[in-house]
């Protein structure tokens, strides 16, 4: 695409998101054309609600908004808990139902159960174990007890009776395979403490996890930046039912960033988008460009993919899941936009693009 074309389209597309941003603040439900694949299923919604596509969470038959919350940087950034309760009363307020958490994420499941434990029935809850330590320090336990009294900590920490999903955390494709860790949370199940369990990770754990049928979920690392998963676990969780939640959906923001990250998955992250070079990405590009900025190409990348039923995207703005939820509105990625991109991800990842877990 020439420089020319291309300030032509974000141009046009920064009107159309003003188009759009006018009509939500009036309370209008926006929505627009996807293709054929893509039978939006829009609520009549008062008026401070965002029309957002729902979509079924695999076998489990949850309907989910396609626009989740994780809960982690609100945990780990200490965030305050009046910020928090603005933050997640007004996304419910405006259409979100899936929270996602995990008893590791600092003391993330405590200040969500004080912002909207009394709203309890108006969302899914979600939550993750297999690190609990006697201590409370930073560790892994995947023993049948560790894991049960994982359960019930965040059963406690969430002040709820029964959890919608608990998963297994990133666990080690080894301890998978032993079958003790995926035993006890098939025994909390039973018990009546969650109603359905899943697996949290990627790459060859993701793939036995999926192929052993004992879980009714998988939440793996998936973005414009973390395609592996689009072929190696994506569909044949279609397959076999297991719904796929996406974790890492929008690679960290990292075209934010002139200059590489010093560490960590920012850095990885940078480092990939540089040598992708997307035009949505390059130096000059804002979010404020509406659904074909980098915030929305990104989240229409991941909306794009027919398996994926929850995309979760963290954040401690107030404001960020009703700016996100606006920019979904344009549709995901149309055909030929995400074959350009998956024809340049094949093209330029190395082998050990693997998923950022």
């Amino acid at each position: 695409m020439s420089r020319s074309s291309s300030a032509s389209s974000s141009s046009s597309s920064r009107r159309e998101f003003l188009r759009r941003s006018a009509a939500i603040a009036a309370g209008a439900a926006a929505s627009a054309a996807a293709g054929p694949a893509f039978a939006l299923r829009r609520r009549e919604t008062p008026d401070e609600r965002i029309a957002i596509e729902h979509r079924k969470l695999g076998r489990t038959g949850l309907d989910v908004a396609l626009l989740g919350f994780g809960g982690a940087e609100i945990g780990y950034e200490r965030t305050d808990q009046k910020a928090v309760s603005l933050l997640l009363n007004g996304a419910l307020d405006a259409g979100m139902n899936v929270i996602d958490t995990a008893e590791c994420y600092v003391d993330s499941e405590e200040l969500i159960a004080e912002a909207v434990g009394h709203r309890r029935k108006e969302y899914h809850l979600f939550t993750k174990c297999g690190h609990f330590t006697e201590s409370g320090g930073r560790g892994s336990d995947w023993s049948s007890a560790g894991i049960s009294k994982s359960v019930e900590r965040s059963l406690k920490r969430l002040a709820t009776d029964v959890l919608d999903l608990v998963q297994l955390h990133s666990c080690p494709l080894g301890e998978l395979e032993k079958g003790e860790c995926i035993a006890a949370l098939e025994k909390a199940k039973k018990e009546g403490k969650t109603r359905f369990i899943g697996y949290s990770g990627d790459s060859k754990a993701a793939r036995f996890a999926v192929e052993s049928g004992r879980f009714d979920t998988l939440q793996t690392s998936l973005s414009f930046l973390d395609q592996e998963a689009i072929d190696l676990t994506l569909p044949l969780a279609a397959k076999n039912g297991v719904g796929v939640i996406t974790k890492r959906t929008i690679g960290n923001a990292v075209w934010r960033y002139d200059d590489r990250p010093p560490s960590g998955y920012h850095a990885e992250y940078w480092r990939r988008m540089k040598e992708l070079d997307y035009e949505f990405t390059r130096p000059g590009r804002r979010d404020d460009e509406g659904p074909e900025g980098p915030a929305g190409t990104a989240l229409r990348f991941v909306a794009a993919q027919p398996a994926v039923s929850v995309m979760l995207v963290g954040t401690t703005k107030p404001a960020r899941w009703r700016q996100n939820a606006g920019l979904l509105s344009a549709g995901p990625l149309p055909k030929e936009a995400l074959e350009k991109m998956r024809s340049r991800w094949k093209e330029v990842a190395k082998p050990d693009w693997t998923g950022q877990t």
